[in-house]
């Protein structure tokens, strides 16, 4: 079969510097779908057959490879399920958790957290494969790099992109070492996926650093308006539909405001702000007072709130109203929320909290920060909302991949 009918011609281009040219680092990143675990998995599996060949020249009867990802899921997901998928691969795993594959022990390193350190120890390795290599951490992706120190070892990664001042755009990307190269990929590079779809994926990406990022391929700084999509004009309605149920989102606050605000979801998916309050300088009575009445108006809804007041979670439960702790990861619940705004699907009941309206518009990343965080201002509604949102949005999913292992064993059986 031709080459070209395999790989995108940007694949191609990559491939053929990899396959024909000589490094020791190889990084590809940029837009997600854009076909860059293709490449690297394709190599990962070249290199195994130059590895088995440069360790028989050597005389060497157990050449060994590494193959890194954040977790064992990971790698699992991202790796070694596509290679079963394209070649019908399945590992046998020794009690480690390593596997021998083209004659090369592929000795698996999670990177994740620095405990990952000690699977990278004590053995010289003739290349590494580090999947999704922004989310690793520095200190073990240093380690492996240290591990390569086999004859012809090199070592390929690849990453969706982050914050410009992340130690792998810094060190790796920005390096001007001639065997330390690098590819970037745009998602308009993946020629295998429909224009329809293409333009789907674009139509419902948050503007701002989020589009830069999974479209773009760009190493942006996350930066302005976080909501930048917010459009009042669509966003804001007077009238509700009817809703399917009922939740709430919890941001405690005394100095700063406090808020509690009730979110309504109708038939098609759609969600609501339809009800809520924020306050300053209030006691935890007070706010069980006021959990208590939207209770007597909306049902006995869960309240997702800010675990960082444990005691105000503890006194909920203890007065009998369903508190659960919230999501914490801001980012990804700030993705979402500014997804919801963009697809259309999130919207405002006005006039409904008015702290909401003066949040909105000013709630911003930080500035000239090394990672991405929002400016811990203006963010009171806004984060009860992403305590809210972000947090049954998992717990939906969670319940659904449920219901489906129960269908599928119920048919199994």
């Amino acid at each position: 079969m031709e080459l070209s009918k395999l790989y995108t011609r940007k694949q191609l281009q990559v491939l053929d510097y990899i396959w024909n040219n000589d490094w020791f680092i190889c990084g590809l990143h940029g837009a997600k779908r854009a076909g860059k675990t293709v490449v690297n998995n394709d190599t990962f599996v070249t290199e195994l057959y130059r590895v088995r060949k440069i360790a028989d020249d050597l005389k060497i009867d157990e050449p060994i490879y590494i193959l890194a990802g954040t977790s064992s899921t990971s790698i699992q997901n991202n790796v070694l399920q596509e290679l079963y998928n394209k070649y019908g691969f399945e590992p046998k795993y020794d009690k480690h958790g390593s596997f021998t594959f083209c004659g090369v022990k592929v000795v698996q390193v999670y990177t994740g957290s620095i405990s990952g350190l000690k699977r990278a120890r004590g053995f010289t390795s003739f290349g590494a494969y580090v999947n999704e290599a922004s989310l690793a951490n520095e200190t073990v992706f240093k380690e492996i790099i240290s591990r390569c120190s086999g004859e012809g070892a090199r070592i390929v990664w690849d990453s969706n992109p982050d914050n410009p001042n992340h130690w792998l755009k810094t060190d790796y990307i920005d390096s001007d070492d001639d065997m330390i190269i690098d590819f970037s990929f745009k998602l308009d590079d993946n020629t295998f996926l429909s224009k329809r779809y293409i333009e789907s994926i674009k139509s419902a990406t948050p503007s701002g650093k989020f589009y830069d990022r999974d479209i773009l391929g760009k190493w942006t700084v996350a930066e302005g308006a976080i909501y930048s999509d917010y459009d009042k004009n669509v966003h804001e309605v007077e009238e509700l539909p009817k809703m399917t149920r009922f939740f709430a989102g919890v941001d405690w606050g005394y100095d700063h405001y406090g808020s509690i605000v009730i979110i309504g979801e109708d038939n098609n998916g759609n969600y609501y702000l339809v009800d809520g309050i924020a306050e300053q300088y209030k006691e935890i009575d007070w706010w069980v007072t006021r959990a208590k009445e939207f209770i007597q108006i909306y049902g006995n809804v869960t309240f997702w709130a800010d675990s960082a007041r444990p005691e105000h979670v503890a006194r909920f439960k203890r007065e009998r109203i369903k508190a659960r702790n919230g999501r914490k990861e801001v980012v990804a619940g700030i993705e979402y929320i500014a997804k919801s705004f963009k697809d259309k699907r999130l919207f405002i009941k006005r006039g409904c909290i008015p702290r909401f309206f003066d949040e909105i518009y000013q709630y911003k990343w930080k500035p000239n920060s090394t990672k991405d965080e929002p400016q811990k201002e203006y963010d009171d509604v806004l984060d009860a909302i992403r305590y809210a949102l972000y947090s049954q949005h998992k717990e939906d999913s969670i319940s659904k991949t449920n219901n489906f292992n129960v269908l599928y064993q119920g048919l199994k059986n």
